[in-house]
């Protein structure tokens, strides 16, 4: 980094004045209300369109290794562009870029939960949004920083992606434990991103921060969901 580049780098969010900082979370949080809304517009109009329903035969029928793999890679893309780019149109486009992942790679398990499950989905949408709201409630009840839990979240999500690849390439079930680990991993991802949208984001990163809250409620959901359609 340039010594210009290190004069100007935008101020971090515990360094900001109150109202800056209240300013900041504000567009944070109606950001990532609107990443949730645009997901289930996304998802409505792919049902009531009939796209769906094919979608999801084409994802199911082929190889979902390469189906996750590519949704990684999009994710890793997105998020990496919405908090290090400074244009906030390259912000955006990488939110919307990954909203729209999310939505295709939702639309198999959202399929197999609306035929087989009916109610399901409802269900695991306000566990969810339950969840999320506790959780957000402890770091700006406490104002502690989770900052720590970066290095467990990182090899915790490493070894999750081995399970799921060797469960992909051995045709093995992971199970209802899974599930729950990684409903806890999602927990942990919520604390620690929103420690960050309350200690270290740069003040203009504010898209780049909606897009990590929405990442692990969307993960969060995945996990209920896939739950509670084992009942």
């Amino acid at each position: 980094m340039s010594q210009y580049e290190q004069m100007y780098q935008p101020a971090p969010v515990a360094a900001l004045d109150a109202d800056a900082r209240g300013a900041f979370v504000t567009k944070t949080y109606l950001h990532l209300f609107g990443a949730i809304g645009a997901f289930t517009l996304i998802e409505v109009f792919l049902f009531r369109s009939g796209i769906a329903y094919s979608l999801a035969k084409v994802l199911l029928g082929g190889s979902w290794l390469l189906v996750l793999g590519g949704f990684i890679v999009v994710s890793w893309l997105a998020s990496r562009i919405a908090f290090a780019a400074s244009s906030l149109a390259a912000q955006y486009a990488a939110l919307a870029g990954f909203i729209l992942a999310e939505a295709i790679i939702f639309v198999p398990l959202l399929v197999l939960a609306e035929i087989n499950a009916e109610g399901v989905i409802g269900s695991a949408a306000g566990i969810t949004l339950i969840g999320f709201g506790a959780l957000t409630g402890v770091v700006l009840y406490s104002r502690k920083d989770f900052s720590f839990l970066r290095g467990i979240l990182m090899w915790s999500g490493i070894v999750a992606l081995g399970a799921i690849v060797g469960a992909v390439l051995f045709n093995f079930n992971l199970g209802a434990w899974f599930s729950v680990a990684m409903i806890a991993l999602a927990g942990a991802s919520i604390l620690y991103d929103t420690s960050n949208v309350l200690h270290n984001y740069p003040e203009d990163r504010y898209v780049g921060a909606a897009l990590s809250l929405f990442a692990s409620v969307a993960m969060m959901f995945w996990y209920v969901l896939r739950l509670l359609m084992r009942r």
